[in-house]
């Protein structure tokens, strides 16, 4: 299975330390907390964590100060469980065999707000909007970033497709959703809804379609196993691949960019592709470049950086730094060491995540997580954790 995935400043220093088939968790819903012990205020509450980063490992989470990495706690959680951050500067959405469930990372519990449903698959954040999408129920549930402290569900809106699938949605700052089309055994493109739920635009030209992503001034992408589909000013364009099968799975965006970063697949039969190729859709002309890092990454190695950059970590343990207008690599920093992509893609393997200047690389096999600063390459810092991670994300407000 191939699964993808922003900024905000953090006070501090000049070096500020401020996410297929996608991918249902498989794991518990147990939320005790164990034996790391937070600090505690004179109240006898957790003191909060600064700029929360949330990591899972097999049987639960660690909570860590995201300027420092100091562990901060260890929450107790059975199972496969997927972490997104959830649009504001204290919560993470975790993704349970139960359901989407709300956790405040700076205080590092569970706050009791859960939407639940078979197979929670993707979470996007959007103009202020957090959407959710249960690929077992096909529902849609857009929430308030803005009111996630509220301790409600803080749902503005509610929608669930014809037919369950492994899809993604997203709300556009006019009112419109767009989301997937599909049935649990195949998926076909994607549709348009008005703010009333009626439907006005529709493509069904993008088979096997995942995962959705957007560029600057709005224009929104979903990858297909040909190419890529894009809906800008009430329409949708199809970007053919140069391969009859390019499936561009994964894609990463930004508000800076009008180029979005995508993978790029072109062997429909393999057990696991470790491609060495991206791909870079310029939403302006419609046209779409190859770039060949020499290196294979996985689905969890696409982000983007503060200017609009394209950030790829390749399996040699480089965090490649690349102009997405020349598609040319400008910085390679040595952020972890050489690693193999693991055949189950549940399995834990390298992974990238990025908030303002920083980039978060986890190394599993050595137990660590670094931390590293975009503009210079400098590492700011490393922890050596109890047990390997797996999923790597933190808060972030804002698209």
């Amino acid at each position: 299975m191939n699964k993808p995935t922003r900024t905000r400043t953090l006070t501090g220093t000049a070096l500020a330390l401020t996410a297929t088939m996608a991918l249902t968790a498989c794991g518990g819903s147990d939320d005790a907390s164990s034996s790391s012990k937070p600090k505690q205020t004179k109240g006898g509450e957790a003191a909060p964590v600064g700029n929360p980063i949330v990591a899972t490992y097999d049987g639960g989470m660690y909570v860590l100060d995201g300027e420092t990495l100091k562990l901060a706690k260890t929450v107790d959680l059975p199972g496969f469980n997927r972490l997104n951050p959830a649009g504001d500067e204290e919560h993470v959405v975790v993704s349970t065999d139960t359901g989407f469930r709300m956790f405040d990372a700076a205080q590092q519990d569970f706050t009791g707000v859960e939407f639940k449903g078979a197979k929670p698959g993707h979470v996007v954040r959007h103009a202020g909007r957090t959407i959710l999408f249960t690929d077992g129920t096909g529902e849609v549930n857009v929430l308030d970033a803005e009111r996630l402290a509220d301790g409600t569900k803080s749902r503005t809106r509610t929608y669930t497709t014809a037919e369950p699938h492994h899809g993604v949605a997203i709300e556009l700052s006019d009112g419109e959703l767009l989301t997937t089309l599909g049935t649990e055994e195949s998926r076909t493109g994607a549709l348009v809804l008005d703010k009333s739920n009626k439907e006005i635009a529709r493509a069904e030209n993008c088979p096997g379609v995942h995962g959705e992503a957007a560029a600057k001034d709005e224009v929104i992408a979903v990858g297909c196993e040909d190419g890529i589909l894009l809906y800008k000013d009430g329409d949708f364009t199809k970007i053919d691949a140069p391969d009859d099968y390019g499936r561009i799975g994964n894609q990463a965006g930004s508000d800076l960019s009008p180029i979005l970063l995508g993978d790029y697949k072109t062997d429909p039969d393999a057990e696991l592709e470790r491609p060495t190729r991206i791909s870079l859709i310029d939403t302006r002309t419609a046209k779409l470049r190859l770039v060949d890092l020499g290196t294979s990454y996985s689905f969890r190695s696409l982000a983007r950086g503060p200017h609009g950059e394209a950030l790829v970590l390749g399996t040699n343990g480089t965090l490649h730094v690349i102009d997405p207008e020349t598609g040319k690599v400008e910085r390679k920093i040595d952020a972890v060491g050489d690693w193999t992509e693991p055949l189950d893609w549940q399995q834990p393997r390298p992974t990238l995540f990025v908030r303002d200047h920083t980039a978060y690389v986890s190394e599993p096999g050595k137990r660590q997580l670094h931390a590293y600063d975009l503009n210079s390459g400098e590492k700011l810092t490393s922890v050596t954790l109890p047990k390997s991670t797996n999923e790597l994300s933190g808060t972030v407000a804002g698209h």
